[in-house]
């Protein structure tokens, strides 16, 4: 999934380019990404929150 990385009151949420917006559980702070185009790849535990498994820079 692509999106922007946005900070958040509870943690970290990706603005994804479909217009969903996703929380995000995350094992590590990726806060030289926020505000940044990322890809994500992780596993929906909920309708609109993501175990995240993997996250970096958007690069294609």
């Amino acid at each position: 999934m692509h999106g922007t990385l946005k900070r958040s009151a509870g943690g970290f949420v990706l603005r994804a380019d479909d217009g969903a917006r996703w929380g995000l559980e995350l094992g590590r702070t990726p806060v030289d990404l926020v505000e940044k185009r990322v890809r994500v790849a992780g596993v929906a535990i909920d309708t609109d929150v993501l175990q995240v498994h993997a996250i970096g820079p958007d690069v294609g």
